[in-house]
């Protein structure tokens, strides 16, 4: 099988300062599936939850959104989620991804306020549906020339 048409496993990461949403997806796929958020103190989630994860679901590499202006500039949450990424990559060594997360956490609330109205739009459900965005618009740029 070529390398093109290996599904790989990718866990995404939707970074914030208190709450980071979670989900995980194959690339032959093209879909992702949230996982539990994680609560983090100032951008820092316990680690060793992070490792559990992984171990579950031995990805090939990871995704972080990349939090953006809306004109493309960067503001002050973009380098708190470099940092994070930096983070992943130095603690288990995997490959991380920055993706542009411009109108997830958006997208994420009307899709899940679609599905089941305020009760679904606790934070954790937004965060990890954002993840899950952000790693779907990952694996349709995958597909682009």
């Amino acid at each position: 099988m070529s390398s093109s048409h290996r599904s790989e496993t990718v866990i995404a990461f939707d970074f914030g300062t208190a709450n980071i949403g979670v989900a995980v997806g194959q690339t032959l796929m093209g879909q992702a599936t949230p996982l539990a958020a994680l609560k983090a103190n100032q951008g820092q989630p316990r680690w060793e939850l992070v490792e559990s994860m992984l171990n579950e679901w031995q990805p090939n590499y990871l995704v972080v959104g990349l939090p953006l202006n809306m004109d493309g500039t960067e503001q002050d949450l973009t380098d708190f989620a470099r940092k994070f990424a930096n983070r992943l990559h130095g603690r288990f060594g995997l490959q991380v991804k920055l993706q542009d997360e411009r109108l997830t956490t958006a997208s994420a609330k009307e899709y899940l306020f679609a599905e089941g109205g305020y009760r679904n739009l606790s934070k954790d459900k937004v965060d990890s549906a954002s993840a899950c965005l952000i790693l779907e618009d990952y694996f349709r740029s995958l597909s682009q020339p």
